[in-house]
């Protein structure tokens, strides 16, 4: 890598420097809606919601290999193309579900909601998917190469809030790193354009348009079910307003919390069955819903009763387009980012027999996603589970590894010494239920991240996202819409395990080029 990571960058900032840097990156991200909702024990009595701060974010851009950049944007569409391939195989999830359901109630009470609604009959083929796939920069020896973390299918958050870190890097490369004592290092960045809000946008609103006019004359709209007490709100209404200014004609956008769908929807009685959002301002006003999407739902904490199980099966069961379908969730589930990387050990091919089932093995498409793989273990009975079972509970080898749930979300993962002692509270027979990831090792960098109007500075780990929308037929497998959409930085201390922003452990970074 270039000398931008040899000590040189970021610079080295004199108090009085650091304190006008602050100040301005406070300032651009409350002007340009860089923020979020302030935490409970800084919001206290916030009743009306009035109050914002500034998300977590870096001062400086970090450094992230041109190479590994350029190829995780690259292969975004094929990505997209998989997974949309993986929603529509019924029977290779049905064996996914199999493999964790007994260990994992979600899961298994997802799977349900697909059973019922399939046993109805599904009356919309369309699936949209608004996807990331996140990476991290792993150093072997000389070789830098992006490894795949995870890939998200529901509520892929921070394209919003990613657009404006990129923009207010540039405005400080610009404005502000120029004026620093020891600016050499911070001058004449490649700091690469971000369109993500709009990128994801553009997904959302190729569905509205498939979904086409209301046979009964009410409007049409796009709903975001969102959950109660949001804090990530401005992300959100980030894409809302670029897609509500999106195309030839307006888009009419609502948020309606997850807990309150039977409340505010209703199914038609038609064959069709059409979401019918009556809108609780004004009653008389009521639209048909072409696209739901779904920043909420993605873990069992938004699912308190049964009513929000039948919540989910309502909008399942109508004729929205659904961002994502219950078949498109659980293609996320980390058991299928396992089985797709993992070979069996009677394969003597290197292609895993579940990449091959939806990819052609010699493929050049597949060779790019086979280099993106990272050593992935089964926890189960096979040979390879009971090997990744022996790591795992050795005080010793389980300090190279990450288990995790087939969850959604920061702060759900279990690292290094922590592995043995969380399989002791489990009953083996639910070990299944979760898969052992090899750590990825990335190279040290250094970065200051203003969190909460404190200045916390030294060692990062940073994680790359790449956004992908893909619009596709269910039942023939037709693709109308698949494209890459920008990108998220996500930064962390590094001594920090996980890397969620909403979940309190990241922040938002952007990319400088080297």
């Amino acid at each position: 890598m270039s000398s931008i990571t040899q000590g040189s960058y970021p610079p080295v900032l004199q108090d009085a420097e650091r304190e006008r840097l602050v100040q301005v990156v406070k300032d651009w991200t409350v002007a340009h809606g860089l923020t979020v909702r302030p935490p409970p024990a800084i919001a206290g009595n916030d009743t009306e919601g009035i109050l914002a701060t500034s998300a977590p974010v870096t001062l400086f851009p970090s450094p992230f290999p041109k190479s590994c950049f350029e190829e995780a944007k690259a292969i975004q569409t094929t990505y997209n193309e998989l997974y949309a391939l993986i929603s529509r195989d019924e029977e290779f999830l049905t064996e996914m579900v199999k493999e964790v359901a007994g260990g994992d109630e979600f899961i298994a009470n997802l799977w349900n909601v697909h059973l019922r609604v399939k046993k109805e009959g599904y009356v919309q083929n369309l699936a949209l998917g608004l996807f990331r796939s996140d990476y991290m920069v792993h150093q072997d020896d000389a070789s830098l190469q992006i490894k795949q973390v995870e890939f998200n299918t529901i509520a892929s958050s921070f394209g919003g809030l990613s657009t404006q870190t990129s923009l207010l890097h540039k405005h400080l490369a610009q404005h502000e790193y120029p004026l620093l004592s020891s600016s050499a290092s911070a001058t004449n960045l490649d700091l690469p354009s971000n369109d993500s809000a709009a990128g994801l946008a553009a997904g959302l609103r190729a569905a509205f348009d498939a979904y086409g006019p209301s046979t009964f004359g009410h409007p049409t709209c796009v709903l975001f079910l969102t959950q109660s007490g949001e804090r990530n709100v401005f992300d959100q209404r980030h894409l809302e307003y670029a897609l509500s200014s999106s195309g030839s004609s307006q888009v009419p956008v609502f948020r309606l919390p997850f807990s309150e769908i039977l409340t505010h929807t209703t199914i038609s009685s038609t064959p069709e069955r059409q979401l019918l959002y009556t809108l609780p301002s004004n009653p008389s006003l009521i639209y048909e819903v072409a696209v739901v999407y779904l920043r909420a739902g993605y873990g069992p904490g938004d699912y308190v009763s049964n009513q929000d199980w039948e919540a989910r099966y309502q909008i399942e069961r109508s004729n929205a387009i659904c961002c994502p379908t219950v078949l498109t969730q659980l293609a996320g589930m980390k058991k299928v980012q396992q089985v797709l990387a993992t070979p069996e050990e009677s394969n003597t091919n290197s292609v895993p027999s579940a990449l091959a089932k939806f990819m052609s093995p010699t493929s050049s498409k597949t060779q790019q996603l086979l280099k993106t793989f990272t050593n992935i273990y089964p926890l189960d009975t096979s040979a390879s589970g009971q090997h990744a079972r022996s790591l795992a509970t050795s005080a010793t080898e389980c300090q190279k590894y990450v288990m995790k749930p087939q969850r959604e979300g920061g702060g759900n993962n279990f690292y290094r010494s922590s592995i043995p002692e969380q399989l002791k509270k489990i009953p083996e027979e639910h070990w299944n239920s979760f898969i052992l990831m090899e750590i990825i090792e990335p190279p040290a960098l250094t970065n200051s991240i203003l969190r909460n109007g404190n200045v916390e500075q030294g060692g990062v780990i940073c994680e790359l996202g790449v956004y992908g929308t893909c619009l596709w037929d269910q039942k023939t497998g037709e693709v109308k819409h698949n494209e890459e959409a920008g990108y998220l930085l996500r930064t962390k201390g590094d001594k920090s395990e996980e890397g969620g922003v909403a979940a309190g452990y990241g922040c938002m970074d952007s990319v400088a080029l080297v």
